[in-house]
């Protein structure tokens, strides 16, 4: 039987601040603050069904500081790694910023995790502790947009992490669904992947 086709969430972060912590901006400046925050997030993962591909946009927040980037960016990967995870939960942090990237490199090197990010210019990358070969297998996706069967051989020949291994199947899964998105923009209908917060 085939996987099931994740399903895709968008979550505004600065809509969860405003509503979690009754703020009129959209500042990640405590570590209570980033705790409700992802809080709000895993509720609204836990609304959608299993696999979720979840767009956490940062574009709006003005202010994202270490704690919060803990809280928000490497805690709530952190939590959806283990084989006892709550569900199956893909993280694309979307609108990153020069000003997100630096809490977020350090909390998400600390603790040996990386993350697929999508700058304001639309371009994806990977944050965080990378391996050279993990940086290799993903340039090779940028580069070529897919990976064939020779690529994955290759990939498994470079004897890639297996956490990485499930990382990167998370991002090509993400990839499908923003090309079907793509798709359906494109022909005027609505994409999968409904706004909330």
């Amino acid at each position: 039987m085939p996987e099931p086709r994740p399903d895709g969430i968008r979550i505004d972060v600065s809509r969860l601040v405003q509503r979690s912590v009754a703020s009129l901006h959209a500042h990640l400046v405590t570590r209570p603050t980033g705790r409700a925050v992802r809080l709000a997030i895993e509720t609204q993962l836990a609304e959608v069904p299993d696999p979720a591909v979840s767009l956490i946009d940062l574009s709006d927040v003005s202010i994202l500081d270490f704690s919060c980037a803990d809280e928000v960016v490497a805690k709530l990967v952190q939590r959806y790694l283990p084989d006892d995870r709550p569900r199956n939960a893909y993280f694309v942090f979307r609108g990153v910023q020069q000003r997100h990237r630096e809490p977020m490199e350090i909390v998400l090197n600390r603790q040996s995790l990386a993350t697929v990010t999508q700058s304001e210019d639309g371009s994806f990358g990977l944050l965080g502790a990378c391996s050279s070969a993990e940086e290799h297998a993903w340039q090779v996706l940028a580069e070529r947009g897919r990976l064939g069967p020779e690529e994955l051989q290759s990939a498994e020949d470079a004897e890639l992490d297996p956490e990485f291994a499930k990382k990167f199947l998370a991002f090509v899964i993400q990839e499908v669904i923003r090309h079907h998105e793509r798709i359906a923009e494109d022909a005027g209908a609505e994409g999968p992947a409904p706004e909330t917060a």
